[in-house]
């Protein structure tokens, strides 16, 4: 029987990057998977590329189970909407993955603030925090009546190590904290709420700026330090298998050091390192 079967998952902004591969893995390990964001086939975010569609399909091929639900979580009806299909249709929620951003809309360089377009803030506050918070708001009522439940949101921690961009840097900390304070909040409900840091993946679009693919990446060296996006889909398998999981409840977490912990390996075998930015000075 796989770790995961008969658990329910949703996993936010799944069109592509971290989030589908968070879903792929959760998908395998036997959870049903609720794969939401605002890119369908057909009409993608920004024409960027994969979609919620794409994701389910690519779940479905190899036995597993899910369902698309094109959702945009900056607005408060469509994620209340969401929720409350989960709860009528299966009754409770297992897993949610807060993995909704919206940083990657506006390029991001090392400029002081006072030089950065605030539209920073709308792509990372507004598409990312708020959406998570969002999110949580609509779903934890359901999680609540689940004692072992599990809340993860996606972010970067480097051991409070300063991120060069600004806003990034306080969004992303943002969201450490914000699971951090639901930890404590949902404690008594026996809910667990982690911070999760990938490291340097290779998203779509990571991918498209080197001009290469996921068949030909190894030939491009600056990405031979890279995870593939399964990486992270593979901690959080871990982790919502764990018994043990609420142990680490409030404390972030990395997806290199979980591979140790938990011994499982990247989609190439390897055990990629702990992604630290003093290592890449």
């Amino acid at each position: 029987m796989r770790p995961l079967q008969g658990k329910i998952a949703l996993v936010t902004g799944a069109s592509r990057g971290a989030g589908k591969g968070i879903a792929l893995e959760l998908a395998e390990a036997g959870a049903f998977v609720y794969v939401t964001g605002r890119s369908v086939k057909g009409n993608t975010t920004g024409g960027r590329p994969g979609d919620i569609d794409t994701t389910v399909s690519e779940i479905r091929v190899t036995g597993g189970a899910a369902e698309a639900v094109p959702c945009d979580h900056t607005r408060p009806e469509d994620t209340e909407r969401l929720i409350s299909r989960i709860a009528s249709e299966k009754g409770r929620l297992d897993i949610l993955v807060n993995n909704v951003w919206g940083g990657n809309e506006l390029s991001i360089d090392e400029r002081p603030f006072w030089e950065q377009p605030m539209e920073h803030w709308n792509t990372m506050f507004d598409s990312g925090v708020r959406a998570q918070l969002l999110t949580n708001m609509f779903a934890v009522p359901l999680m609540r009546d689940n004692p072992g439940s599990l809340i993860v949101h996606t972010t970067f921690w480097d051991r409070d190590r300063h991120i060069t961009n600004f806003y990034y840097d306080l969004a992303k900390n943002a969201l450490v904290r914000m699971a951090q304070s639901l930890a404590k909040e949902l404690a008594s409900d026996r809910i667990t709420v982690l911070p999760l840091s990938p490291g340097w993946m290779r998203t779509e679009l990571v991918l498209q700026a080197f001009g290469t693919d996921e068949e030909h990446w190894r030939e491009v060296e600056a990405l031979k330090d890279t995870e593939s996006t399964r990486y992270i889909g593979r901690a959080v398998s871990a982790l919502a298998a764990d018994p043990r999981v609420m142990e680490r409840s409030g404390k972030p977490q990395q997806v290199g050091q979980l591979a140790l912990d938990y011994g499982f390996t990247d989609i190439d075998g390897r055990v990629v390192p702990v992604f630290s930015l003093e290592e890449q000075k």
